[in-house]
């Protein structure tokens, strides 16, 4: 028996919505965390960044479902919707401490969307994934047909880099923590491209 077998056993046996749970309940833990001093000095800046990097991790996590399925046996596949609509509940979170508690005007959202290129990129991403949103779900499903749907939730791959780009632009000195997001990131959507590709030559 492969390993892969008993973690399958046991990933059947937990909800898909667990994920939203423990999503949730960690995003009003920071936001408490900031209104009560727990975030440091600079909590708005904090907050920001706690949100914007796990949103960045569980789209690796996405990402990642196909791989680890075909070279682990460990299935996910249940999970990647939760996983994905979870990751664009946190952009969404990032987006709002950013234009809510930090900018704290809309005219001053969009300066800084056209005059800062890290905030353009990082806009662009979250546009991008608004669509992916709004589609994560059997009626969009059934309504668009499966191949307009899988085409249109391809946008995950440039939002993803994008993301991963928005938070290498955004740090300030040399990390290397922003450059393994953006490497693994476009890694992953490089080997789905060569896979396509495959499957493709293979038909």
């Amino acid at each position: 028996m492969s390993l892969s077998q008993p973690i399958n056993t046991v990933l059947r046996k937990i909800p898909a919505w667990t994920i939203y749970i423990v999503c949730a309940a960690w995003t009003v833990w920071m936001f408490y965390l900031g209104l009560t001093g727990g975030l440091g000095v600079e909590p708005i800046n904090a907050l920001e960044r706690e949100y914007g990097e796990l949103a960045l991790k569980l789209m690796v996590v996405g990402l990642l479902v196909t791989p680890l399925r075909n070279w682990t046996g460990v299935n996910l596949l249940r999970f990647r919707r939760a996983i994905g609509l979870s990751a664009f509940f946190l952009v969404l979170a990032h987006f709002l401490v950013w234009a809510v508690l930090d900018v704290q005007s809309l005219g001053r959202v969009w300066t800084e969307i056209v005059k800062r290129p890290y905030v353009t990129v990082g806009m662009l991403a979250f546009v991008l994934l608004i669509p992916l949103a709004l589609t994560s779900n059997d009626l969009s499903i059934r309504k668009l047909g499966a191949a307009t749907w899988r085409k249109l939730h391809k946008l995950t791959y440039p939002a993803a880099v994008l993301g991963a780009v928005h938070y290498l632009w955004l740090v300030k000195g040399f990390q290397i923590e922003p450059l393994i997001y953006l490497g693994v990131i476009i890694g992953l959507v490089a080997l789905r491209v060569k896979w396509k590709q495959r499957s493709r030559a293979m038909a």
